[in-house]
C-alpha cells in the first residue's frame, strides 16, 4: 500500500496543480494590461524595471532613490514614466518540489524504489540483434540528477554476435564543465568485466553525485575498432523513477551540451538512490507543502495589491514569475506599453541595478539621441553559449549569440518596442532576456549605439550610467554619496 500511494502521490499533486491554474481567476486582481479610450500618457523615456514577485525591498530601494528623485524633480517628472514588470502568477509548486530553482517544472517522481541500495541498470539490452557497430570513435550521453545517486559500475555494449569485445574502450564520467573524469573505466579485450544484459560492466569508485549535477558519460574507442551502439528506439532507459533526466539520444538533436563525443548509447551504467528513505519522505510531505505553499502565494498575491495601489508604478503581466519566463516578462511589457503609453525611447533595467537618472538624461539631450531604430548598450560581442547551469540554453544552436546588450541597462526606440509587441506571439524566448533580446534584434538589424557605462558586472565608476547586482542597501549607499558628493563610489571623508 505504501509503494502504490507513493506511486499515485505525483499523479494527484499533477492534478492538484492543474485545477489551482484553471480555477485562478482571468481577470484577476493584479492584471495591469488594461486599455481606456483616455488620451496616453507621454514620456520622453519610459523606464520598465523588471522585478521578482518577492523583491519589494529592491523595489522600495528604487523609490527612495532615483525613483522617487525622478518623481520629485519639477522638470524630470514629466519627461520620465517608470513602471515595475512583475509576473503576474506565482509558480504553484513549492521550491523543494521544483526540477530546479530557475524553472516551475514539477519533480515527477513516478515509481520510487522501496528497497535500500538496489541497484539499477540504466539501459536493458534484451535482444542483441539491436545492437550495431558505429561509425564514430566516441560516443556521449548527457544527463541530469533530479535526486541524489551513486553511480556503481560503467559499462560497454558488447559485440552483437559474439559477446567479447574487439576493440580498446574508456568510459569516462565528467562533469559537464570540467574536463577531469568523475570515474573512469576501461575494457579491452583481456579486461571485459562482467557481461549482464549484454552490457560489460566494471565497478568504480562510488560518488555522490548531488541534485543538480549534470554530467555525461563518454566511450571513446582506443583503437581502429569503432564502438557498439544501439537504435534509441529499441531500448528504455531506467531513469530510476525520475532521478535522473536523460538527454535524447536521437540522431540529429542539437545542440549537444558536452561536444565531447556524437549524442548516442554506446553502453551503460548501473546506479543507487541515495537516501531513498528521504525521497520517500520528501513525498510524503508535498501535499502539506503545496497547501502552504497556496496559502502564501495567496498573501503575496495581496500584498503585491496592496503595494501597487499604494504607489501606482507597477504592471503585472501574464506570465509565471521565474527566471526562465524573464523573456516573456519582457515581450508582455513591450505589449503594454505600447498600448499604454506613448514614448520615445524604452530604458528596460534591473530592480537590482544603480541607474544615475541624471547622466542618462544628459547623454540623451546631448547626443541626440531620439532617432529611431535606435539600441543604446553596452554591448557583448561572440558571446558563447552556456550549455549549462543557470544560463544553460538548450534551444539556440549555435555556439555563439549575436551582440546582445548588457541587462543593468539599455535604451531602444519606440520603433523598435513596437516591433517586438506587435511580433510577440511569434518571437520564441531564449535562457535569458538579453541573449533574447539579442536574437530578436539580429532580424531587424538595429543602429546601435555602444557605450560603456551601462557596466556588465558589479563595479563602480564615476561615470557610469548603471551598476548591476546590488542589494536594497547597497542602492540605497550609492545613492546618498552621489547626492552629497557626486560620487556613488565614494565620498572623499569616507574611510
Amino acid at each position: 500500500m505504501r509503494r502504490l500511494a507513493l506511486f499515485l502521490l505525483p499523479c494527484a499533486v499533477a492534478v492538484l496543480v492543474h485545477l489551482w491554474l484553471a480555477h485562478r481567476p482571468s481577470s484577476s486582481p493584479l492584471d495591469s494590461n488594461t486599455y481606456s479610450d483616455e488620451p496616453l500618457p507621454f514620456y520622453e523615456v519610459l523606464v520598465g524595471v523588471l522585478s521578482a514577485r518577492h523583491h519589494h525591498q529592491l523595489r522600495q530601494a528604487i523609490r527612495e532613490t532615483w525613483l522617487g528623485y525622478l518623481r520629485d524633480h519639477p522638470h524630470f517628472q514629466h519627461r520620465v514614466g517608470v513602471k515595475f514588470i512583475v509576473g503576474q502568477h506565482g509558480c504553484p509548486i513549492p521550491e523543494e518540489d521544483r526540477e530546479d530553482p530557475y524553472s516551475c517544472s514539477l519533480l515527477n517522481f513516478t515509481a520510487p524504489v522501496s528497497k535500500q541500495d538496489a541497484e539499477i541498470e540504466m539501459v536493458t539490452v534484451s535482444d542483441p540483434s539491436v545492437l550495431a557497430p558505429s561509425d564514430v570513435s566516441a560516443i556521449a550521453l548527457d544527463f541530469k540528477v533530479l535526486h541524489p545517486v551513486v553511480i556503481t559500475r560503467l559499462g560497454v555494449f558488447s559485440g552483437r554476435t559474439l559477446p567479447e569485445l574487439q576493440s580498446n574502450v574508456t568510459v569516462k564520467l565528467l562533469q559537464l564543465d570540467q574536463e577531469e573524469a568523475v570515474v573512469t573505466a576501461r575494457f579491452s579485450s583481456i579486461s571485459m568485466g562482467t557481461l549482464v544484459n549484454w552490457v560489460w560492466y566494471k565497478p568504480v569508485e562510488q560518488f555522490i553525485l548531488p541534485k543538480g549535477f549534470e554530467g555525461t558519460l563518454v566511450w571513446e574507442s582506443l583503437d581502429s575498432a569503432a564502438l557498439t551502439t544501439v537504435n534509441s528506439s529499441s531500448v528504455e532507459l531506467n531513469d530510476g523513477g525520475g532521478v535522473l533526466k536523460i538527454s535524447s539520444i536521437a540522431e540529429g538533436i542539437l545542440p549537444h551540451r558536452s561536444a565531447l563525443g556524437f549524442p548516442g548509447l554506446a553502453g551503460g551504467f548501473t546506479f543507487t538512490i541515495y537516501d531513498e528513505e528521504g525521497l520517500s519522505g520528501l513525498l510524503r510531505g508535498r501535499p502539506a507543502r503545496m497547501k502552504r505553499h497556496a496559502a502564501g502565494l495567496r498573501q503575496e498575491d495581496a500584498a503585491l495589491q496592496e503595494e501597487s495601489l499604494r504607489h501606482g508604478d507597477m504592471v503585472f503581466v501574464d506570465v509565471v514569475d521565474t527566471y526562465r519566463n524573464v523573456p516573456s516578462k519582457l515581450l508582455q511589457f513591450y505589449k503594454w506599453s505600447v498600448g499604454n503609453a506613448d514614448f520615445n525611447l524604452l530604458l528596460k533595467t534591473d530592480d537590482d541595478c544603480y541607474i544615475d537618472v541624471d547622466s542618462v538624461l544628459m547623454k540623451i539631450d546631448q547626443k541626440g539621441l531620439k532617432r529611431s531604430n535606435f539600441w543604446w548598450g553596452n554591448f557583448r560581442q561572440s558571446w558563447a553559449v552556456d550549455r549549462i547551469g543557470k544560463w544553460q540554453e538548450l534551444e539556440y544552436a549555435s555556439p555563439a549569440y549575436p551582440a546582445f546588450a548588457c541587462g543593468s541597462g539599455y535604451v531602444v526606440s519606440r520603433d523598435l518596442v513596437q516591433w517586438l509587441a506587435s511580433n510577440a506571439g511569434k518571437l520564441k524566448a531564449y535562457q535569458g532576456e538579453d541573449v533574447s533580446m539579442g536574437i530578436w534584434m539580429a532580424a531587424v538589424g538595429p543602429q546601435k549605439y555602444q557605450d560603456a557605462g551601462w557596466l556588465c558586472e558589479k563595479e563602480c565608476y564615476l561615470d557610469m550610467l548603471s551598476s548591476p547586482q546590488h542589494t536594497a542597501q547597497e542602492l540605497q549607499a550609492l545613492w546618498d554619496r552621489k547626492r552629497m558628493c557626486g560620487d556613488p563610489c565614494g565620498c572623499p571623508w569616507e574611510p
